[in-house]
């Protein structure tokens, strides 16, 4: 595996997608699974789910678990600088600039185009990884419990997926003891 593809292709990520970690997964997905075919879809949706459930920032976290199955501890170190780097880059210049980006009125109009975008960014990563999702009542009822719980009792979202995370422990447990036992 080429390091330097690797971390352009993560430098690349870093620098045009703006909004965070949610607002990667979509492009992430188009690069490590559609382009070049690093990861499977499967994969893919396990790394988001991976890197979800641990600490620290998503998008450092997607890349370096994609970045460890395609080149092992030395793709991660790749991927994880070639996503980080353009964002230290981009915040710094504007550190330097502050005082007169804070006055543009055009900044100001350009963010608020870039919300849009990055809203859409994040419901196309839902559809790609919810195609490729296990189907069955048991999906349909977590997924329409997390969304009311988000929705209309707002709650926190670390609690809605550590109780998501509970109940398919639970759930697989009892089909598992349905099964007769079987090792799944």
């Amino acid at each position: 595996m080429n390091l330097y593809l690797l971390f352009i292709k993560f430098f690349k990520i870093g620098a045009v997608t703006f909004g965070g970690g949610y607002a990667m997964v979509s492009v992430i997905h188009t690069e490590a699974v559609d382009k070049t075919g690093w990861l499977t879809d499967e994969e893919m949706t396990r790394v988001v789910v991976i890197s979800q459930s641990t600490p620290g920032v998503l998008a450092v976290n997607m890349s370096a678990f994609t970045g460890y199955k395609v080149a092992g501890f030395w793709g991660a170190l790749c991927a994880v600088l070639g996503v980080a780097v353009p964002p230290v880059i981009i915040v710094g210049i504007i550190a330097i600039f502050f005082d007169v980006f804070r006055e543009l009125k055009l900044v100001e109009y350009a963010f608020a185009g870039l919300r849009s975008g990055v809203v859409l960014l994040i419901l196309d990563a839902v559809i790609k990884l919810g195609r490729k999702s296990k189907k069955d009542l048991f999906y349909y009822i977590i997924f329409i419990l997390s969304a009311a719980c988000s929705i209309l009792i707002n709650i926190n979202p670390i609690f809605i997926l550590i109780a998501a995370a509970v109940s398919g422990l639970i759930y697989s447990y009892i089909i598992i003891r349905l099964k007769g036992g079987e090792n799944n």
